[in-house]
């Protein structure tokens, strides 16, 4: 795609939203429209992004060594255009110390407050980072828990079951590790974020209650699109003819004002049956409430195993034939493990319903967790996580990525950027090709977005350029000036736009002893 398709392009001309009409403000809600603003009063806030390379779908140097001026208005892009006559850069891209841009914040004039963000030649501009996939409750919880001994995944529900029984008489504290959490994700980039949030008899709403204190306190920062979840089972035993507790808590905290999706995790409870009815109550409270749908879904690797995804295709397949399904409404598939073990034609059964049918659901790998906690009891442990570069190639497959738990016993290790998953993806399916990069980029960016209900059934492929029209939610990468360059090695320096405006900037300091001339040899031994 070169210059002139961009310059071109018509802005997006309607956005199905989701919301349940609760004061969840701009964003991803059930029920409005978003229309193109088409030309903006004069007095919309402005941003100028100069200077900045671009991530092109075409390998083309000449698109993609040229520098470009990106410019925002009333939170949308309005125009990109070519920065200087030959468009090539001011320095070296190894220059040291690092270029960072110069921010001048807004000012205002006869046109309204504009401000003006110059990268100088250096730093590639993506599409805003997505957290499709986090736990905002659970985060920085490790230090509270009792010391791993296995590792296993029932000891890590133990010990945080164990911990969490504080939560209702500790909010500062969960308050405060949410707030760390959306901080630092902001810093790294992130726009957007699905934060789980638990219901269940030992805390009641108390998750749900700091999840949307967070929410409101972060609102002009970031989108948190609380999730209510519930790790634990609807059903207490096999014998069980009724939900339980646990399952009237999650109908209650569903219909609480702010929150804007439903999960579960089927895999808990105690027979297939009964994960099966977990499925089915979760799709009736997200109709009844008009809610995205978010499973935590087939997290093993056993071949043996009935994978629970057909379920859950057949039972949104039914609903949307009988009108039981709200416009705008998505499902996301979180961890899905078993499916590693698929086989061609069960990945070809599966391309059907979510290409050829266009069922609204996204799969959402979990690498942090999926490769920490499944295969323990394998000989050979295997890469146990969707592998996102081989299934857009093989299937034609949107499969995203996220970080899900950070400094948990479900995941003790790893930092909160959605960006580290790139690297690490790419020495996990062996896959470090540009288009494997891109793959991988898209799957933090575009993709996870789309899990979220970024992006309504039918919707066109979005780009990662920006094009006009689209909003104005961007991360520039100070220190990358190529899209292959930005998954291999991320910048640790970046800004964070949002709407049309700076909301974040993360920048590196370093020191090193100067070296005037070389020292003297050491003294030898006596």
């Amino acid at each position: 795609m070169g210059l002139s398709h961009i310059l071109n392009s018509p802005p997006h001309t309607t956005a199905t939203l989701l919301g349940n009409g609760n004061g969840s403000g701009p964003g991803i809600g059930l029920g409005a429209h978003r229309t193109s603003p088409g030309s903006p009063p004069p007095d919309y806030p402005r941003l100028l992004i100069r200077n900045v390379h671009l991530p092109f779908d075409s390998d083309d140097p000449t698109l993609a060594d040229p520098l470009y001026n990106v410019s925002c208005v009333g939170g949308r892009v309005d125009r990109v255009e070519l920065a200087t006559a030959n468009g090539h850069s001011q320095g070296s891209r190894h220059s040291t110390p690092p270029h960072h841009p110069e921010y001048h914040g807004q000012t205002r004039d006869r046109q309204g407050a504009h401000a003006e963000l110059d990268a100088q030649g250096r730093g590639i501009l993506l599409p805003a980072l997505c957290h499709a996939h986090i736990h905002l409750d659970k985060c920085f919880l490790l230090d509270q828990c009792d010391e791993l001994v296995t590792g296993h995944f029932a000891e890590a529900l133990r010990v945080t079951t164990k911990a969490k029984s504080s939560f209702p008489h500790n909010t500062e504290d969960l308050y405060d590790r949410g707030r760390k959490l959306i901080t630092q994700s902001v810093e790294c980039g992130v726009t957007l974020m699905r934060a789980h949030v638990e219901v269940d008899e030992a805390v009641h709403f108390t998750c749900v209650d700091i999840g949307l204190r967070l929410k409101k306190l972060f609102r002009d920062i970031c989108h948190v699109q609380i999730a209510v979840f519930a790790q634990d089972p609807f059903f207490a035993s096999p014998v069980d003819e009724r939900p339980g507790l646990n399952y009237a808590l999650l109908q209650a905290a569903a219909h609480r004002p702010g929150v804007e999706a439903i999960g579960s995790a089927p895999y808990v409870e105690p027979t297939i049956a009964h994960a099966k009815r977990n499925i089915d109550y979760i799709f009736e409270l997200a109709l009844e409430v008009g809610l995205h749908v978010d499973f935590h879904l087939d997290y093993n690797l056993e071949p043996a195993s009935e994978p629970l995804i057909w379920h859950v295709l057949d039972q949104l397949r039914e609903r949307i034939q009988q009108g039981r399904w709200r416009t705008g409404a998505h499902v996301c598939i979180g961890h899905a493990t078993r499916l590693t073990l698929f086989s061609p034609e069960e990945w070809a059964r599966l391309r059907v319903a979510l290409i050829d049918e266009r069922l609204p659901v996204t799969l959402v790998g979990l690498p942090p967790s999926d490769l920490y906690m499944m295969g323990r009891h394998l000989e050979h442990a295997p890469r146990s996580t969707l592998n996102v570069p081989r299934l857009a190639a093989e299937q034609g497959l949107r499969v995203a990525m996220a970080v899900n738990n950070v400094e948990n016993a479900f995941t003790p290790q790893g930092p909160v950027d959605p960006l580290s998953l790139c690297p690490l993806g790419v020495a996990v399916f062996q896959a470090g090709t540009k288009k494997d990069c891109r793959a991988l980029l898209e799957a933090v960016t575009l993709n996870a977005r789309l899990a979220v209900g970024g992006a309504h059934k039918g919707a066109p492929h979005p780009s990662i350029t920006p094009a006009p029209g689209v909003p104005a939610d961007f991360v520039l990468l100070h220190e990358n000036d190529t899209l292959h360059g930005a998954a291999l090695n991320p910048s640790f320096s970046r800004t964070t736009i949002r709407r049309g405006q700076v909301v974040a900037r993360r920048v590196a300091q370093t020191w090193i002893l100067p070296q005037k001339t070389p020292s003297p040899d050491p003294l030898p031994p006596a």
